[in-house]
């Protein structure tokens, strides 16, 4: 995969992000704020996570 699978991680990230934000803006119940976050959090680390250099 290369770098396309870090690339596309850290695009979902960003999705991800912009979603939270609209939820909140928007006044949506605080758990799908909480999980769009999470999942926004985990999406970046992955990505930066995949580009360390290391074994393998």
């Amino acid at each position: 995969m290369g770098p396309v699978l870090p690339t596309l991680l850290l695009i979902l990230a960003g999705v991800l992000v912009g979603g939270t934000w609209s939820l909140h803006k928007q006044g949506a119940p605080r758990g799908a704020v909480v999980v769009s976050a999470l999942l926004a959090t985990l999406s970046t680390v992955a990505g930066v996570l995949w580009l360390l250099p290391g074994e393998g």
